[in-house]
């Protein structure tokens, strides 16, 4: 059993390491609902990561090493917003192309300064954000000895860094912008009927703009909480996707603030998981009987679906079956009350699984602006 503590640890996992899915999703929910699509934040939180560890490194300020991140990434919003709004090219080869990009340009430069095969140095006192501990807090060596309360204060509410509480802070911020001024009124009818806009005499480019610029804020915060506080340097392909993560949560999110909290806290919590619990074993009957539920969800999914839904997932309902009858067979003769150890792979592979059931469609019917990657061309 996982004692209230050990949770509380795993919560408090799940949030560091949600915070820059957060601010890399609500970038991409204020891009898309202005109708543009960004594949690019993955490399906008790349090159901001490397850019802010390399400044942190070079000047030992932690807030020059953050603000100099935060402009890396918009400049390369700005590239974005040049490429699909004023050029009017294709968004996703755009933003593929900032990908590749950043990806490339992050290990040379990186080696070419520091020398380290594409790393920065490690990021001293001064060059890294530090937890902050609220007045009253108990210490980690007697924190086991306290009541509930005062672990729950000490240990999920207290104890972060900066920017964990700013990312926080941006999901009111965001709603509140979104719909409760007259800039977000017009930026969510730009990426719904952009024509419509244009009439009432308000630039539809200029919205866009500044909704890219937005998007890069939020991600070159990101980029530094990953390099400057989850870490304490840059190394080579730190993002690992999680600006593909942050639009999966973006979808399950039906492109709402609130809902990208709580779709970004669930990653963080797979990912956390995965960190923290690499054995876990389970009754073989609690297993198979988790994996009978899922293969029936999935028949139940498809039972009003097209052919091919039904051929692609009904195919995966009947492996899931067969996966839940080989593990009761394995443990017949010894008793089906027998403890099953769950591939670490398997713990691993939990967000990504996520995602692919995100994209599937599993969360209900999630539309986008209507706009959305339609480049927008002024009639005369």
């Amino acid at each position: 059993m996982i004692d209230f503590l050990t949770l509380l640890q795993v919560l408090d996992s799940s949030l560091r390491l949600a915070t820059p899915l957060l601010l890399v999703c609500l970038a991409g929910l204020f891009s898309e609902r202005a109708g543009i699509f960004d594949i690019g934040l993955e490399g906008k939180l790349l090159a901001a990561a490397f850019v802010s560890a390399a400044f942190a490194s070079i000047t030992g300020s932690v807030w020059l090493g953050l603000l100099a991140g935060i402009l890396a990434s918009i400049m390369l919003s700005l590239l974005h917003g040049l490429a699909s709004i004023t050029l009017r090219g294709d968004q996703i080869i755009s933003g593929v192309a900032i990908n590749f990009l950043a990806a490339g340009l992050t290990v040379v430069i990186a080696q070419d300064l520091f020398g380290q095969g594409g790393r920065t140095p490690p990021l001293k006192s001064g060059g890294r954000f530090e937890p902050i501990n609220f007045p009253g807090t108990t210490s980690s060596k007697e924190i086991s000895d306290a009541g509930p309360l005062m672990q729950l204060y000490s240990e999920l509410f207290s104890g972060h860094s900066l920017l964990v509480y700013i990312a926080l802070l941006t999901v009111p911020i965001s709603w509140f912008l979104l719909y409760k001024t007259r800039y977000g009124l017009r930026l969510r009818a730009v990426g719904e009927n952009p024509a419509a806009v244009d009439t009432a005499g308000i630039s539809v480019i200029g919205l866009r703009y500044s909704a890219v610029v937005i998007g890069g804020v939020l991600c070159g915060i990101a980029g530094a909480y990953i390099a400057t506080s989850l870490q304490a340097n840059f190394t080579k392909d730190m993002s690992a996707g999680r600006g593909f993560i942050a639009l999966a949560a973006l979808i399950f999110a039906k492109w709402r603030p609130w809902y990208a909290l709580g779709a970004c806290l669930l990653f963080g919590f797979f990912f956390a998981v995965d960190t923290r619990f690499q054995n876990i074993l389970l009754p073989a009957w609690a297993l198979s009987g988790f994996l009978i539920f899922i293969a029936l969800g999935l028949m139940s999914y498809v039972w009003k679906k097209d052919l091919l839904d039904k051929v692609v997932l009904g195919g995966l309902a009947l492996g899931i079956s067969a996966i839940a009858i080989m593990v009761i067979s394995s443990v017949w003769n010894s008793g089906i009350s027998n403890q099953i150890k769950i591939p670490v792979v398997f713990i691993q592979s939990l967000p990504y699984i996520l995602t692919v059931v995100v994209l599937a469609g599993f969360v209900g019917k999630a539309i986008p602006p209507r706009a959305g990657g339609q480049p927008y061309v002024k009639e005369r």
